[in-house]
């Protein structure tokens, strides 16, 4: 990183795509299987996918958690150890 703001804010974007690019995916996949079955059985409940939805982002977080926030905490070090030079 050259220190620029502008570059801080391309890496800090970059970075939180990697990071909720995983969860994010893995509530639409189970989000787009309720709601399959929810149209193959004719059940039109809307909280019905609430539920599962949540597991799979919990689920997600706690197994992929290290991996993903990672560079999210490397992110943030960097960040807060050149804090002088942003301010400025």
């Amino acid at each position: 990183m050259d220190g620029s703001f502008a570059a801080l804010f391309h890496q800090a974007a970059w970075t939180v795509l990697r990071a909720a690019l995983p969860i994010l995916v893995a509530a639409m996949a189970v989000g787009l299987v309720i709601g399959i079955l929810q149209t193959a059985t004719s059940i039109q409940e809307q909280t019905l996918s609430f539920v599962p939805k949540i597991l799979a982002v919990i689920l997600t977080a706690l197994f992929l958690g290290p991996l993903v926030f990672r560079p999210v905490l490397r992110l943030a070090v960097e960040v807060f150890g050149r804090l002088h030079t942003y301010i400025q």
